[in-house]
């Protein structure tokens, strides 16, 4: 039987390094955090395999390329500040809690808040705080950050969370527009956060995060 750690490897190999992610911080995290401890306990044998895994209704931890490719488009530094928006388990927060000075991981569903503050709390990241707290309105009176990362698809992104990145801050997000999903990187200049695309990917749209429907009459 192929062991956890052989298969992180396999995922590194085959998913990680041929989408063009470059950043070793991103590779070395990545074969360093067991996924595997931060998916369901049912769906442990699938936590490397190519495809998003379910959470809770709704919600979804990435699969392993786009975490892989977020993460390398946010180049996070080891003096960064980490926002990690519906954080879940809590696997993208161990992550990126080698990479940076801090992360703050922010959850709205409980249960997945509870357990992933005892996940992080095992696999010794003990730069990553967990906080409840609705989605959509970040965690301002914790920033302003560095980058921010948002676990799941949105349609639209509130304006708020520019107010909560530093200048010359990243934030990584993926938009549905319709049946496609772009990964796009922003970057904080001037007060205002200038667009670009990253690449594609496909997520359930985050509670709080779809756009508002207008009907006509």
């Amino acid at each position: 039987m192929i062991s956890y750690e052989q298969r992180r490897r396999m995922m590194v190999d085959t998913q990680v390094r041929p989408a063009d992610v470059t950043h070793f911080t991103v590779i070395d995290a990545m074969l360093t955090v067991p996924r595997e401890r931060f998916v369901p306990e049912g769906w442990r044998e699938a936590a490397y395999a190519g495809e998003n895994v379910p959470l809770a209704p709704g919600r979804v931890l990435f699969e392993p390329r786009t975490v892989a490719k977020m993460l390398d488009s946010a180049d996070i530094q080891a003096t960064d500040v980490v926002l990690d928006v519906g954080c879940g388990l809590g696997y993208t927060t161990a992550l990126a809690a080698q990479m940076a000075e801090a992360v703050v991981a922010l959850e709205e569903d409980h249960g997945l808040a509870h357990e992933a503050e005892q996940l992080l709390a095992a696999e010794g990241a003990d730069n990553a705080v967990v906080i409840e707290g609705p989605l959509a309105e970040g965690a301002g009176r914790h920033g302003p950050y560095d980058v921010i990362l948002v676990q799941g698809a949105v349609e639209e992104l509130p304006e708020s969370f520019a107010d909560q990145l530093t200048e010359g801050g990243r934030i990584v997000c993926l938009f549905m527009e319709g049946e496609l999903g772009v990964v796009r990187l922003g970057v904080k200049a001037d007060d205002a956060v200038t667009w670009r695309f990253a690449f594609n990917a496909g997520a359930p749209v985050l509670p709080g995060f779809t756009r508002e429907r207008t009907f006509l009459l």
